[in-house]
């Protein structure tokens, strides 16, 4: 039997691997003997075989701090806030000379 490990990075890193139809990984899967928890995971189109074959828990679907567009939305705390501008006193313009009247 085939390291999984070694076919997850064969699949990740071949193009034709990891966007194939399912019935063409798992014929790919079936050459390379991988192991059940894998050949499932693809012929079910869920990857709680593999996670149980590898050992892991579920792995939750939130966002991570450091993924790309985290936050992205969110206003910056940290960010100082511009100062109130003060009105020009001075009557420069005629616009500004007949609301001063």
């Amino acid at each position: 039997m085939t390291d999984t490990i070694e076919l997850l990075e064969t699949i990740g890193s071949d193009a034709s691997l990891r966007y194939a139809q399912a019935d063409e990984l798992k014929g790919a899967l079936e050459q390379a003997q991988a192991s059940a928890g894998l050949s499932m995971a693809v012929a079910l189109g869920d990857g709680a075989p593999l996670r149980h074959e590898l050992g892991l828990q579920q792995i939750s679907e939130a966002p991570q701090m450091n993924s790309p567009g985290y936050g992205d939305e969110e206003e910056e705390e940290d960010a100082p806030l511009p100062e109130p501008s003060q009105p020009d006193r001075s009557p420069s313009s005629p616009a500004k000379q007949a609301l001063s009247h």
